[in-house]
């Protein structure tokens, strides 16, 4: 049992990455909370459901902008810097929510303009983060360390909300909004307490011996050589491409509104439980990732993973055609209890991938482009959900929501197989002679 439990080595090992994962922890608790709080008060504002989806355009906007850029500042100067800054720049962003909150301005557009200001910041620390670790920590502890961060990321998730939306019901948003304010201080202190993160002067990683020891070049110039660079990476590459077939084919949250509305029943609550049995699984992911360190050939680990979530989500899709569309009183519970399953399934799976790109890229690529290619990867993980959120939509109307499930879900397997054999050597990609 203590081989299949997550290991904790880095935890023990690492005191500044031991800071810096409590630190994050509590910040992503607050972080989830205040998602879903804000999201009820632009809907208490407006009455508007377009208004809350405005949302996520306030926030994407800033993160692919900032998550490019932020990138190449992270390879020309101290990461721990720029992270601080960006981590006080969030910080600030939320007091100007708290205040909001408490004064009841009831503003829109100042509201966007928070959140605008609070995603582009978020777009610069986390890759500054993300950066940073592998200079905490050994490279063999690395997927421990991000399966450690997974987990407490999805944990988050799956309590966030639910206590995000019983403060807000209880206290009000403003209590709500200063108890994301407080756990972010735990973050901020634990980026205040690492050691210098300058750009290194020599080579690269293990990875890429003969970088350039040149410093890049600065603005958006350095933007593009970071995709130059990832242009001639395949195995880089692969792990963007592999995640973006999943998110793009295979979103399926989309989809759970009118699950809830027309389909199993149960309305929000629906939407609400689906959302937590995705939440659940990456949980369970993260707490039986033992043996994730000790797998060596992580790019077909990442297929693997794929693959099964694409596979998942269209039992998912099976579930919903066989329900069909009806207006239940009440729960339909067999169908519910199997789609929640199909659902855990694809967030384990979806961990799982995410434990081992995470650790190819921050493996494979040489440190003085890592930053960059952080950033790439914010703007993928952030931007690839918004894309398949559209795709799912359309699909939905042209064929249902069992149909768009179960469709992208094959669609996502098939695209894998396509990727996997125009690049062969990404199955090959071993751990212990880690190539980009």
């Amino acid at each position: 049992m203590p081989r299949l439990l997550a290991d904790l080595t880095p935890l023990r090992t690492s005191p500044e990455f031991r800071r810096l994962w409590w630190g994050l922890s509590l910040a992503n608790a607050g972080s989830q909370m205040t998602i879903i709080a804000v999201q009820l008060q632009v809907y208490q504002i407006t009455g508007s459901t377009v208004a809350v989806g405005g949302i996520g355009l306030a926030a994407l906007i800033p993160t692919v902008i900032m998550g490019l850029y932020g990138g190449a500042l992270l390879d020309a100067f101290d990461r721990r810097k720029v992270a601080l800054i960006a981590s006080v720049i969030v910080w600030c962003a939320t007091i100007g929510i708290v205040v909001q909150a408490f004064c009841h301005v009831g503003s829109l557009p100042l509201l966007y303009g928070l959140l605008a200001v609070q995603s582009g910041a978020t777009a610069v620390n986390s890759p500054a983060r993300s950066a940073i670790i592998p200079r905490l920590v050994p490279a063999a502890q690395l997927p421990a360390a991000n399966a450690l961060n997974t987990l407490t990321f999805n944990f988050a998730l799956m309590v966030g909300p639910v206590i995000g939306a019983f403060l807000v019901s209880t206290v009000g948003y403003g209590w709500t909004y200063s108890v994301d304010m407080c756990t972010f201080t735990a973050a901020l202190y634990a980026i205040y307490r690492l050691p210098p993160q300058p750009p290194l002067t020599v080579g690269g990683t293990v990875a890429d011996a003969g970088a350039s020891a040149e410093k890049p070049a600065r603005g958006w110039r350095s933007v593009a050589e970071g995709f130059v660079y990832l242009a001639t990476r395949r195995n880089i590459l692969m792990t963007f491409l592999c995640d973006m077939c999943a998110m793009i084919f295979a979103y399926p949250r989309v989809l759970f509104p009118a699950v809830g509305a027309v389909m199993i029943g149960g309305g929000d609550r629906t939407t609400g439980w689906l959302t937590a049995a995705m939440a659940v699984g990456s949980t369970l992911a993260g707490v039986f990732s033992g043996p994730l360190g000790r797998v060596r050939r992580q790019g077909r680990a990442v297929w693997i993973a794929v693959s099964i979530y694409g596979l998942a989500v269209t039992g998912f899709g099976a579930v919903l055609v066989a329900v069909g569309h009806t207006h239940p009183a009440h729960i339909i519970w067999p169908a519910m209890i199997a789609a929640m399953a199909a659902l855990a399934v694809a967030g384990m799976a979806d961990a799982i991938s995410a434990v081992f790109r995470g650790t190819i890229l921050q493996v494979a690529a040489p440190d003085n482009l890592r930053g960059r290619l952080q950033g790439v990867f914010t703007v993928v993980v952030t931007g690839g959900p918004r894309l398949g959120e559209m795709v799912g939509g359309g699909a939905a109307g042209l064929i249902g929501e069992g149909g768009a499930a179960v469709a992208g879900g094959l669609v996502c397997a098939a695209a894998l197989a396509v990727l996997m054999r125009w690049h062969r050597p990404f199955l090959r990609y071993d751990a212990k002679h880690p190539v980009a």
